[in-house]
């Protein structure tokens, strides 16, 4: 569908980060939308900052209050350090003397009185003040006044066509407290959007937002993530890796172990993914780490995203193999950050990657799929979220390392979280094994879609001058059922030269 306002003078901007991704551009000027959403997902939030756009852009803005006082609104901008400064603020609540029995009416009903009443001082302050912007909060006060929906939809169809006739583009509230549930602004309005709040069994509540109608627009459907911090609404917009192809040559990046190169047939291709998985202590966050260093050293940039280990428990152990992360910090050329996943959103750590990717980072790693999989609120689409991630870094171009921690340590039974084996375009696996009465590791290329690749089970073995890969195991049989055979009319046990 072609977007309606691909000519940027027909649409303005929300204020909102993220939101005018999703909705292609913006808000159509002199139209009339909906925000919608239960108490505390941020309505109010979001329509101050709508008028503090407009203030900023030189335009005059109305806020129109049916409930909150002009006091309570000014505490809301102050917690986000903003002043309601060019924001003009029109109170129109019910009068203290309501509580007057003498005061109160006898004759008609009290609705129709304040009705008309309302709607008078609602043109009235649009007549005043000539707002380019307006924010009316809340429809629920107006549909109670109503008492019914044809009365309802009158009201809101002439103040839609009368806002419009002033060239005003207006953002209704409603937050669905009602006597009912009422859809017939939706049809009225040009655009819908919708506030979730998902209440969680453990961490953080989730905020989702919803583009339900946005007429003439090819807006991003779908639900995105929302935070609500300092300074306002933070969305992320979903993640489409479709959105997003670059082609181009893809470059073949070095471990800088190179034995390790031999047995990845050459290094590991720009646009690729890899699931480095095994047993919990096997060194897989080592041997991603190792990517990174080598990537740095050649000034390259990275990113890495940690949801179990410290950051400066992993530079501390990295420093001590010989793997010096810091002076790849400070120049600039890495960036670590540590993920709480009780408190991330999956949205929100998507944006971390892209973000990065933004900044020029080629080699990304993200430690663990596990933390990964308690970050998403409902695992049954991890697999999802991980595939639009991978592709998205895919195209690219960039270098991805998944670490999947295995349950279990020796035998054939490891499983996973997740079988992220089919969406990973390499699979390294690193096993324990017992030999002699010792209990050693091994590594092995399972599979590697870039370039051939050794089929052979080698030695794997981490000191304090970092990673060893040693030749390969050729006398013994059943490794990877972590209890192998030794046949002496092999070749012998090679890899004692390296243990």
């Amino acid at each position: 569908m072609e977007a309606q306002n691909s000519n940027t003078s027909l649409f303005m901007q929300s204020g909102v980060p993220g939101l005018d991704t999703i909705l292609a551009g913006g808000l159509t000027r002199d139209r009339l939308y909906l925000v919608e959403g239960e108490p505390g997902t941020g309505k109010t939030t979001l329509a101050l900052q709508f008028l503090n756009e407009g203030v900023r852009r030189g335009e005059s803005v109305l806020y129109i209050t049916l409930a909150e006082t002009s006091v309570e609104l000014r505490a809301v901008a102050l917690s986000h350090g903003w002043d309601m400064a060019g924001i003009h603020v029109e109170e129109i609540i019910p009068d203290p003397t309501i509580l007057d029995p003498d005061q109160q009416y006898t004759i008609f009903h009290p609705s129709e009185i304040e009705l008309g009443t309302t709607t008078q001082r609602i043109l009235a302050a649009i007549d005043q003040f000539k707002p380019a912007r307006v924010v009316l909060d809340s429809l629920s006060e107006l549909q109670l006044l109503a008492e019914n929906a044809l009365r309802y939809r009158r009201q809101v169809l002439a103040l839609k066509q009368y806002l419009a006739s002033r060239n005003c583009t207006t953002i209704f509230l409603d937050d669905r407290t009602a006597l009912s549930t009422d859809l017939q602004v939706r049809s009225v309005a040009h655009g819908v959007i919708t506030l979730e709040l998902l209440d969680q069994a453990y961490g953080s509540e989730r905020r989702r937002l919803r583009v339900v109608k946005y007429r003439g627009i090819a807006f991003h459907g779908g639900a995105h993530d929302y935070k609500i911090m300092r300074g306002g609404l933070l969305v992320y917009p979903r993640l489409v890796a479709a959105h997003t192809r670059v082609t181009g040559e893809r470059r073949q990046l070095s471990s800088g172990v190179p034995e390790l190169d031999t047995l990845l047939g050459g290094g590991l291709e720009e646009g690729m993914s890899t699931l480095i998985s095994g047993p919990p202590g096997t060194g897989k966050s080592t041997l991603a780490a190792q990517f990174v260093h080598a990537a740095t050293m050649r000034g390259e940039h990275c990113a890495m995203f940690l949801f179990e280990e410290a950051r400066n428990n992993m530079l501390n152990r990295c420093s001590n193999l010989g793997l010096d992360l810091g002076q790849a910090i400070d120049g600039g050329r890495l960036t670590i950050q540590q993920i709480d996943p009780a408190e991330l959103a999956p949205g929100q750590f998507s944006q971390a990657v892209v973000d990065a990717v933004e900044r020029g980072a080629k080699v990304v790693v993200i430690d663990s799929l596990n933390g990964y999989l308690n970050a998403v609120p409902d695992e049954r689409f991890l697999t999802t979220y991980l595939h639009e991630l991978l592709t998205y870094l895919g195209q690219r171009g960039v270098v991805t390392l998944v670490v999947g921690v295995q349950q279990g340590m020796i035998g054939t039974g490891l499983t996973t979280a997740v079988d992220a084996s089919y969406i990973a375009d390499n699979v390294i696996m690193l096993r324990y094994f017992e030999a002699e009465g010792e209990v050693r590791q091994a590594i092995s290329v399972f599979k590697k879609r870039g370039s051939a690749h050794e089929r052979t089970i080698r030695r794997f073995h981490i000191h304090g001058d970092g990673i060893v890969v040693g030749p390969v195991l050729k006398g013994f049989h059943g490794i990877l059922t972590g209890v192998p055979t030794y046949d002496a009319r092999g070749n012998g046990p090679a890899e004692t030269a390296v243990a």
